[in-house]
């Protein structure tokens, strides 16, 4: 991964998702205010590490499970910082075009991805798909004629209304070839009551310092996503039971982090 052109940053005065969520993956991308936050939100939910870890794990066993049916192109919307083991360094030789809509994080990802001619990070906001299919940056990198790996990896909790969400992503669906595949992670409502209760101070701290507010919803709703794909099995699940690495893996009743985050991947069969 090139890091060539990076020279110093302006300083945010207040924290964003990819820098809270660079910080707690141990990349170098975050600022202090990042740091302050995370540590914030970690006194509060002591699960939030192990969680983030989780769902980077999920990405990257989603992304070799999609290169292992084809797919040489991917669309990450929500993308964060491209580091900690993104989509381009699990997939390499893959053309990648990262989406977000926090102008310091396109930045900074512009700098690290710019030696590299087939990366690219645009700045779009994933409501608005017209819009990023309409990108020349995404125009010149993926080819939708040609399966794609559709990313929306913890992205979609921000957005509040599920029936406007399903929409959402049936529209960037129908726009993709078959073959193509949709992989999703999403905070999950806690199953036990103790859990919820810390989600909600959480959350409360959490969006005293990051600008998005979270929506974690029950795996029946998440469900809802997939419209126009055929759920790949297990189908969605906690993140730590789909398609693990270890072969001897079983689920943990008692791993409350790995409940809180759920994931699938759907493929375009039509």
């Amino acid at each position: 991964m090139s890091t060539t052109n990076e020279g110093p940053r302006p300083v945010r005065t207040r924290a964003t998702a990819a820098g809270v969520y660079e910080w707690f993956l141990g990349g170098k991308y975050s600022q202090q205010v990042d740091a302050e936050a995370a540590i914030a939100s970690q006194r509060a939910f002591p699960l939030a590490s192990r969680t983030m870890r989780y769902n980077r794990q999920f990405l990257q066993r989603a992304v070799r499970y999609l290169a292992g049916q084809g797919v040489r192109q991917f669309l990450d919307l929500g993308s964060g910082y491209p580091s900690s083991g993104n989509v381009h360094e699990v997939a390499p030789g893959a053309r990648v075009v990262y989406v977000d809509y926090e102008p310091d994080t396109v930045d900074v990802s512009t700098s690290i991805l710019a030696d590299d001619p087939d990366v690219t990070c645009v700045l779009g906001d994933l409501r608005e798909p017209g819009e990023i299919f309409a990108h020349p940056q995404v125009g010149r990198l993926l080819d939708f004629g040609e399966p794609v790996g559709l990313l929306m990896i913890a992205v979609l909790h921000f957005l509040p209304d599920t029936e406007q969400t399903a929409r959402l992503v049936r529209g960037y669906v129908d726009r993709l070839a078959p073959g193509s595949h949709l992989a999703i992670s999403h905070g999950r409502s806690a199953p036990s009551s103790r859990v919820r209760e810390l989600q909600t101070e959480a959350a409360q701290v959490y969006n005293k310092t990051v600008s998005e507010n979270g929506y974690p919803r029950p795996i029946e709703e998440i469900e809802r996503f997939f419209g126009g794909t055929v759920l790949v099995p297990p189908g969605v699940c906690p993140v730590t039971d789909w398609h693990p690495d270890d072969p001897d893996h079983q689920h943990d009743d008692e791993d409350e982090a790995s409940a809180i985050i759920a994931g699938g991947v759907g493929r375009v069969e039509r």
